[in-house]
């Protein structure tokens, strides 16, 4: 066959966190301007990757491997602080989700769901990863409707 009617495989487009492997979601300047303690930001630049991982102490990271830690960020942050909003634009609790998940009635998310597509659900400026929450709060509510088996 001749190859020019061969396509050829993308590029490798993830990037890796540095410290624990975990494949980091891209974030852009405003994202970090808004997350990262000012004396820690410079060592970004314009973007950067999040490190989503519960386990690892990397907030965000570059193609360099330059870090930013959680304990620089300008506040806590979910899963790192339990206690932290799942949402950060409107208060959403790991608790709401787990009360949703013992009345098998997402009537708490579907709320949040419903506000997360009105003018005020700002996610590429204010979540940490600088996307909408509800993939990862339903992520956890069927986590918790359905546990996985003690191994």
């Amino acid at each position: 066959m001749n190859k020019a009617f061969v396509r050829e495989p993308d590029q490798e487009t993830r990037v890796f966190c540095p410290q624990c492997g975990s494949v980091g979601t891209q974030v852009g300047a405003a994202t970090l301007d808004r997350h990262v303690r000012p004396e820690f930001r410079m060592r970004l630049r314009q973007e950067a990757w999040y490190c989503g991982s519960g386990n690892c102490t990397t907030a965000y990271f570059n193609h360099l491997g330059v870090t930013v830690l959680i304990s620089e960020l300008q506040t806590t942050v979910f899963p790192h602080d339990p206690a932290a909003s799942l949402c950060a634009c409107f208060p959403f609790s790991f608790d709401q989700i787990m009360a949703d998940a013992d009345s098998r009635s997402p009537l708490q998310i579907r709320e949040l769901y419903r506000l997360s597509q009105t003018p005020e659900a700002r996610c590429s400026e204010l979540a940490i990863d600088g996307q909408c929450c509800m993939k990862e709060i339903q992520r956890h509510y069927f986590r918790l409707l359905n546990p996985s088996p003690p191994m």
